[in-house]
């Protein structure tokens, strides 16, 4: 019986320092980007981001959800040589949209949740190609022409 009680209270002690140290970067990390930006930063920790870009030469930035999520939409930006973004969640989850022209290369690893990314231009070598890397711990990454219809409606 300690065993297993020595287990739970790990287990419980865990989880809520997780949440803990979620709670301080929360506030330490602020969310910045907007639809214009060619760069962003944002951090959605115990909240949601939701981003529609139009921006004249998407550079990438960083996205980190931390309990909560992100949904990016970047049909309407153009792409500039180069593009990179470093995804990370941690209990969370990030949905990004891409047009169908671009070429999307993943490097994206998955601890205990999911990656799942559809390459629309990969047919075509010389398309833009927007390179993804990160790591996700019990979250997921969804990257696609088609992703998270339902985030994107207002």
């Amino acid at each position: 019986m300690r065993p297993i009680r020595a287990l739970g209270l790990l287990v419980t002690g865990s989880f809520v320092g997780f949440m803990a140290a979620a709670a301080v970067v929360k506030h330490a990390i602020p969310s910045r980007g907007d639809e214009a930006s060619d760069e962003v930063a944002l951090a959605a920790v115990f909240d949601g981001v939701q981003l529609k870009s139009r921006a004249t030469a998407f550079r990438g930035g960083s996205m980190l959800a931390w309990f909560g999520g992100i949904a990016v939409d970047l049909r309407e930006a153009q792409l500039a040589p180069g593009a990179h973004l470093d995804v990370h969640s941690l209990f969370g989850g990030i949905a990004l949209r891409v047009p169908p022209g671009w070429r999307v290369e993943s490097g994206v690893r998955a601890i205990g949740g999911g990656v799942a990314v559809q390459d629309p231009g990969a047919d075509d070598p010389d398309a833009p190609t927007l390179t993804i890397d990160g790591l996700t711990l019990f979250g997921g990454v969804a990257v696609g022409s088609k992703v998270a219809d339902a985030a994107f409606e207002s």
